[in-house]
C-alpha cells in the first residue's frame, strides 16, 4: 500500500505584528503551528475540542480556540496569542492585574484567559460582573474558582478607567 503524500500549502499571516510565510500540512491545527512552527508555547491546548478556552487567539481581533481551527484558515489573519498582548516588553495592564490579583495557579488556562479578557476589554472598557462572566463562559480553570480571575479583569478594567 503506498503511503499517502500529506499535502501542504504556504500561508501568509501576521503573528503578534510579525509577518510570517510558511508551508504547512494541510490539516495542522493553529495551534500547533504556533507552538511549533512558530516557537510560540505561550498557546497551550487543553482539551483539544474547543470548550476549555486554554487555547484562545484572537484572529483579526475576535477570540478564537485555536485548537477548532486550521491553520490554512488563518491565511491572510491578523493573529495576537498572549505573548502579543505585552508591548515593548512591558505587560499589558490585562497581564499585570492577573498577577496583582492573583488571577491564575498553575497556568493553563491563563493564557486564554488573559487573551479572552483583552478582547472584552477592547470591546468594553468597563463591564460590568456579568458581562464578564458572560465573556469568559469558555475558559475553563481548575484552580482558582474564578474569583480572582473576575477580580483580574475589573482591576484592569479600573486601571483603564483611571489612565
Amino acid at each position: 500500500m503506498a503511503s499517502e503524500k500529506t499535502m501542504t500549502r504556504t500561508i501568509r499571516l501576521r503573528v503578534n505584528g510579525k509577518e510570517h510565510s510558511l508551508e504547512v500540512p494541510s490539516r495542522r491545527l493553529l495551534v500547533d503551528c504556533l507552538r511549533y512552527d512558530l516557537g510560540l508555547t505561550g498557546t497551550k491546548e487543553g482539551c483539544s475540542v474547543g470548550v476549555c478556552g486554554a487555547c484562545t487567539v484572537l484572529m483579526d481581533g475576535q477570540p478564537i480556540s485555536s485548537c477548532l481551527a486550521l491553520a490554512v484558515f488563518a491565511d491572510g489573519k491578523e493573529i495576537v496569542t498572549v505573548e502579543g498582548i505585552a508591548r515593548e516588553g512591558k505587560l499589558d495592564r490585562v497581564q499585570q492585574s492577573f498577577i496583582d490579583h492573583g488571577g491564575f495557579q498553575c497556568g493553563s488556562c491563563t493564557p486564554g484567559m488573559v487573551v479572552t479578557a483583552r478582547a472584552l476589554l477592547d470591546a468594553n472598557p468597563n463591564p460590568s460582573q456579568d458581562e464578564i462572566k458572560e465573556w469568559m463562559l469558555g475558559n475553563l480553570c481548575r484552580c482558582t474558582g474564578y474569583y480572582q480571575i473576575i477580580e483580574s479583569i475589573q482591576g484592569a478594567a479600573g486601571e483603564a478607567s483611571d489612565a
